[in-house]
């Protein structure tokens, strides 16, 4: 339970739900001063709300989960208890609609109601809802052969004691008692009054009923304040109230994405017809919330797009930037000053062998950033082709892991997963779409995977499972903000270029010629490398790097260039060649400013051809051709080599790299 409403929340927000399985039905034993007589009355009327657990687990874990760790009923139980409802008679029960959402679009099956001696009863149609009362009235199949019923007061006296009941576990009722001290508006304009108690309350409380000393219903538990004993309930009256056979949906949300620092706001406001079935009602329920939040996205994108990337003037430090060479990846993010520019995490290795690691960090929003540098036993295609096989060693580098009691018991694979799609982003990037249900918590995971030549880099992030759709939607969004370089060793992009189907739009244009020990080439409709073994080292572990820089493209659209190569000798050793491509400095600053510009046109250190040393190596750097006093575009050419190396010997490489190239733009 929390400060706010515990409804259908936006997907950002699902923690509470979480806890909510955890903990529902578990309130403490009290000591309760209801009437004995009345108690009775209250327990034949008063129903867990219970989910069957799954029967099915196609997940491995490292080890045999310790299950003899959870308590007796715990582990025999066959269901899970994720609130409290409560009889009004005449089939009419009563429970908080958050309650039910947790089984709304969900990986459980549809919830049901179970009594202090166990037995469990079907819903058979919700009859009234209200999102944003946070209540919802139904009907069970079969009813109690014994039905309870409470009697109701719908004009209850303040400063009265009251009692919060709340159902644990088909252990029986527990009643706790307190005051009702007063009444509060609805935070968004007024619409009625909550009810504030100091009776205790937990989230096995949630929708559970608040009596007064008679034993009749004045209203519904709903949430909590997490700093004080004060916890709301709404009035019974407004449940009475509320039209029949109508479902209410007015709510509103607040929804941001990783990649903008705007909020947009908005009120998911709809109604539909009652009677249905749980699973009519779900399906009607889920279908409105994933259109609303489709619609918040669009509003965000529309509302921000002159100044999203690569529009307004925010946007042109990066449209002139040089490429970025990182292999982690990277954000699209504008800072303080509103400018557009790349972020990445703090992320760590794992290691997997063979040269092999996974490395992950958090980035905004509960999404996980990732880098999967395949080991060399493990040929591209079947890494690309076997999601089961990428998420197996994603899991080897990222801990995810399942607590049973005390214990904590890493999970080692998901499995196949439920669906396996490709999508493709603003610049040609091909993306593999996953995801995996986890059923035991009633979450995904979802996956945004980029192939390339090393392996894969990523998005992962946890959703519920009803909000899966808007989770998804955001993910593709910022596959449009997400920049790497790629990077293989030669041998991996030869396997990697023979996965047509996965390869970039950007890259199709671009010609590879790799024959070790005699010929390197690279081609493009912008410049050409060709060069032997007496430049640098033609092996199948020579490393070929390729970073891209945003450019201008044609409709108000930034295009991913290739703006840096880089090849080394081998993978580990320092000796390399380099060519990088730079524009012009934006009318506000650039990458570095007209200065550094201006002394990259005159050739001045470190591009002056003379040689240098920096940290433990020797390098050389000139410019490609000889650029005019207005030019927009230079190729800058650079050899590094380990140790201390003579001038003259760097002066023969650079000589022999800037012939091997060739420029076809201007």
């Amino acid at each position: 339970m929390s400060n706010a409403p515990l409804s259908f929340v936006p997907y950002k927000a699902l923690r509470w739900l979480l806890l909510c399985v955890a903990a529902c039905g578990l309130p403490p034993a009290y000591a309760a001063s209801l009437a004995p007589e009345l108690l009775p009355r209250v327990q034949s009327a008063t129903f867990e709300v219970v989910v069957p657990k799954p029967t099915a687990d196609p997940l491995s874990y490292e080890k045999p989960l310790p299950l003899d760790l959870l308590p007796f009923q715990e582990r025999n139980d066959k269901y899970f208890s994720i609130g409290t409802a409560f009889a009004l008679g005449n089939n009419r029960y009563v429970t908080a609609a958050h309650v039910l959402d947790a089984a709304l679009g969900g990986l459980y099956d549809a919830p049901a109601l179970r009594d202090a001696a166990g037995h469990v009863y079907a819903i058979d149609q919700i009859t009234k809802f209200s999102l944003g009362q946070d209540f919802a009235m139904f009907s069970l199949a079969q009813p109690p052969a014994q039905a309870g019923a409470l009697e109701v007061d719908t004009r209850p006296a303040l400063n009265q004691t009251v009692f919060a009941v709340g159902n644990a576990l088909g252990t029986g009722v527990v009643v706790r008692d307190g005051l009702y001290t007063s009444n509060t508006p609805e935070e968004e304009n007024g619409r009625w009054q909550w009810m504030r108690f100091s009776a205790a309350a937990s989230p096995g409380n949630s929708g559970g009923p608040l009596l007064d000393q008679h034993g009749k219903v004045i209203g519904i538990v709903l949430m909590k304040s997490p700093n004080e004993n004060l916890n709301y309930a709404l009035p019974i009256g407004e449940v009475l109230k509320a039209p029949d056979h109508l479902a209410q949906i007015d709510k509103r949300f607040s929804y941001q994405a990783n990649f903008l620092d705007a909020v947009q706001v908005g009120n998911f406001k709809q109604q539909f017809a009652l009677p249905k079935s749980f699973a009519d009602f779900s399906t009607t329920f889920q279908k409105l919330y994933d259109g609303f939040y489709d619609e918040l996205l669009r509003g965000l994108l529309d509302k921000h797009a002159d100044e999203l990337f690569p529009h307004g003037a925010g946007s042109q430090r990066l449209l002139h930037a040089s490429a970025d060479m990182r292999g982690f990846p990277a954000w699209l993010r504008r800072d303080s000053a509103g400018n557009w520019a790349l972020w990445s995490p703090a992320h760590d290795r794992k290691s997997l062998g063979d040269n092999g690691y996974v490395e992950s960090g958090k980035a905004g929003n509960d999404v996980l950033l990732l880098h999967l540098r395949k080991p060399d036993t493990i040929q591209a295609a079947a890494l690309y082709g076997d999601p089961k096989q990428y998420m197996d060693l994603l899991l080897k580098g990222w801990a995810f892991n399942r607590s049973v009691g005390t214990d904590k018991v890493r999970i080692t694979s998901f499995g196949k997963p439920t669906r396996d799609s490709l999508y493709t982003d603003a610049y040609g990037r091909r993306w593999q779409v996953r995801v995996w249900p986890v059923a035991y918590s009633n979450v995904l995971v979802l996956s945004y995977s980029l192939p390339v030549p090393n392996g894969y880099v990523g998005m992962l992030e946890l959703a519920h499972a009803n909000s899966a759709h808007a989770a998804l939607d955001e993910m593709q969004a910022q596959c449009d903000f997400v920049d790497v370089a790629y990077s293989g060793t030669l041998a991996q992009w030869k396997d990697y270029l023979a996965q047509t189907t996965l390869l970039p739009g950007n890259l199709a244009g671009i010609k590879l010629d790799i024959d070790y020990g005699h010929r390197f080439s690279y081609r493009s409709n912008r410049l050409e490398l060709a060069y032997g073994p007496e430049l640098l080292k033609i092996a199948p572990n020579s490393l070929l790097e390729l970073g891209f820089s945003f450019v201008d493209a044609h409709g108000g659209k930034a295009g991913l260039e290739v703006g840096d190569i880089g090849v080394r000798a081998q993978a580990d050793e320092p000796e390399r060649i380099n060519l990088s491509r730079h524009v012009a400095p934006a009318e506000h600053g650039g990458d570095r400013g007209d200065d550094w510009w201006n002394k990259l046109k005159q050739r001045q250190h470190p591009d002056d051809a003379v040689a240098y040393a920096s940290k433990g190596e020797t390098r050389i750097g000139s410019l490609w051709g000889h650029p005019a006093d207005n030019a927009q575009l230079l190729y800058r050419a650079t050899y590094s080599a380990d140790g201390n190396v003579p001038q003259d010997a760097m002066k023969a490489k650079l000589d022999l790299l800037l012939k091997s190239v060739q420029v076809n733009e201007h």
